[in-house]
């Protein structure tokens, strides 16, 4: 049985779902293969040059709103205590209009609130920001596997101006294979 480093856990009558909504399964299936715990075991960034060890932490997936959401909660363990600090929340959901993920980041810590279209682009998966003035961010899911992920944050800080990786993570997944995820092997 998996044991959180979290302290408790949390629940909101309604909001969780046992699995993806019927009919859209197959639609779903994108960010659904992510459902269930996983740890951070490394988590960098890189423009900040710094050569101190790298951060660990967690991410957990689950199915919300009828099966028709997925919302995930992210964060880094406290270098001194190890307790679990979550830095946001994640809101998914497939529009069917756009043949494509709707995806709202929400970090009050930072005072963000962030809203990128989703799709598969090739063997990645590649959220794309809704246009913020002249920067605009990238977030990437790669090398996916049903036990772990890498992901990527690249900006650019000009309309025109040269991408940069400013975060990336390499991701393993808690325990077991893909339970709870409502699909049997990879996407």
């Amino acid at each position: 049985m998996y044991r959180s480093r979290s302290p408790r856990r949390w629940k909101i009558e309604g909001l969780p779902a046992a699995g993806p909504a019927r009919g859209l399964k197959g639609k779903l299936r994108l960010f659904g293969q992510f459902v269930g715990d996983w740890e951070i075991v490394e988590l960098r960034f890189p423009r900040a040059r710094r050569t101190s060890r790298p951060l660990t932490g967690e991410v957990h997936f689950n199915w919300i709103l009828g099966g028709r959401a997925i919302q995930d909660v992210w964060g880094h363990h406290d270098p001194r205590t190890g307790r679990f600090v979550p830095w946001g929340t994640t809101v998914r959901y497939y529009s069917p209009a756009l043949k494509a993920w709707r995806s709202t980041w929400i970090a009050p810590g930072q005072k963000y609130v962030r809203r990128f279209v989703g799709r598969r682009v090739g063997s990645e998966i590649v959220l794309r920001e809704e246009p913020r003035g002249l920067r605009t961010e990238w977030w990437i899911f790669s090398h996916i596997r049903p036990d772990s992920f890498e992901w990527r944050a690249v900006q650019r800080r000009r309309r025109r101006g040269p991408w940069e990786t400013v975060e990336t993570m390499r991701i393993e997944r808690r325990g077991h294979g893909p339970s709870g995820t409502g699909y049997s092997g990879q996407s």
